[in-house]
């Protein structure tokens, strides 16, 4: 196992299984936890590519933007989404068919003051086409991204329609919002979720994994997290930390590391969690999955150690600090298999160790 903490240099490094990078920085490690500002590119505050992750599929861009600011991008042979942080921006998409039709599109996302404060709209940038966000105010926009095969319409996500879902009971309750799980939001390979765990919990437990493709049971999965941790009233950084352990020969993933707001962690395999957030700071991870099935789907085994966790969900009550917020009310409000936004969140105690239910 390595134990990634950035503020002890001295950790010895694991050797890094083929096409897996080598973590940048000072404190050595797996090359699964990287941290704010390793992989800073250009005007990206983050930037994995499938090909720096040592994957076929998921990416993953944070883009920091003054006021006034603007920045376009080839969308190439990925699909993305431009979901707001903090800011909101302008989304134009021009897309132009084989036989040579454009369609040129415009998206205004209000966004939100920060990942604590609210549900965002979003807007979908289909394959082949190319896209600009600008923003009067300035903001930070991450832009969760998969490799694909089909060119779906560039679209608009309301925040009212992002299904809102609490998940566990107790200490291991969270809140998940689904704007663009499977069967919330149609997509061609990516899956993304954003997750907040009150200070003090456990989320992404029991341990789980989607490292097999198993019908019906378990999704061939690639996955990225992102947080974001919540500061006290006072100011100082918060942290969390974040488990890996092997599922399997072959699958031998493994990582104990502190997190920080910025921070990423890669998952090509093996049993993840928990993600804990430290008393007095909330956690919140945006989870970017991509898979090779013909099926965008997203299965998964909890460990066989710790599954019966949810067992003892049902005996406890969500934990009141939950929901942080809901969607808001509004005419594309809808129920998108997780929840009735604009209405009270949807608690989802004793979920399936199949299906979405995982953070």
């Amino acid at each position: 196992m390595t134990f990634d903490h950035p503020d002890h240099p001295d950790q010895p490094d694991r050797p890094v299984p083929p096409g897996r990078p080598g973590r940048p920085g000072p404190s050595g490690g797996s090359g699964l936890h990287l941290p704010a500002g390793t992989t800073a590119t250009g005007p990206y505050a983050t930037a994995v590519e499938p090909e720096r992750a040592g994957w076929r599929f998921a990416g993953l861009r944070v883009l920091d933007l003054p006021p006034g600011g603007s920045h376009g991008f080839d969308a190439g042979g990925s699909e993305w989404i431009v979901l707001p942080l903090s800011g909101g921006c302008t989304v134009e998409i021009l897309t132009v068919t084989p036989d040579g039709e454009s369609f040129d599109e415009t998206f205004e996302l209000h966004g939100r003051d920060s990942v604590f404060g609210g549900v965002t709209d979003f807007a979908y940038v289909p394959r082949e086409s190319w896209a600009r966000a600008t923003t009067p105010t300035g903001g930070r926009f991450a832009l969760p991204g998969a490799r694909c095969g089909r060119r779906l319409p560039a679209r608009y996500g309301p925040a009212s329609g992002v299904g809102v879902e609490l998940r566990g009971s107790g200490n291991c309750s969270r809140q998940v919002n689904n704007f663009a799980a499977a069967g919330a939001f149609e997509a061609d390979r990516l899956i993304a979720v954003e997750v907040l765990t009150p200070g003090g919990n456990w989320s992404s437990y029991p341990p789980h994994k989607h490292d097999e493709h198993l019908p019906g049971r378990e999704s061939e999965l690639e996955e990225i997290y992102y947080y974001e941790i919540a500061a006290t009233p006072g100011g100082t950084p918060g942290l969390g930390y974040q488990r890996i352990s092997p599922s399997g020969p072959g699958r031998d993933s493994d990582l104990l590391a502190e997190v920080r707001g910025g921070d990423t962690v890669l998952i090509p395999d093996g049993w993840h969690g928990p993600s804990v957030a430290a008393p007095g700071h909330d956690m919140y991870y945006l989870n970017v999955m991509a898979g090779p099935g013909d099926e965008r789907a997203w299965l998964i085994s909890d460990h066989p150690d710790h599954a019966w966790v949810r067992t003892t969900w049902p005996e406890q009550p969500v934990d009141p600090r939950l929901p942080l917020y809901r969607a808001p009310a509004g005419p594309a409000a809808r129920a998108a298999g997780t929840g009735l936004p604009g209405a009270p969140a949807a608690p989802s105690p004793a979920a399936s160790a199949e299906g979405e239910s995982h953070p």
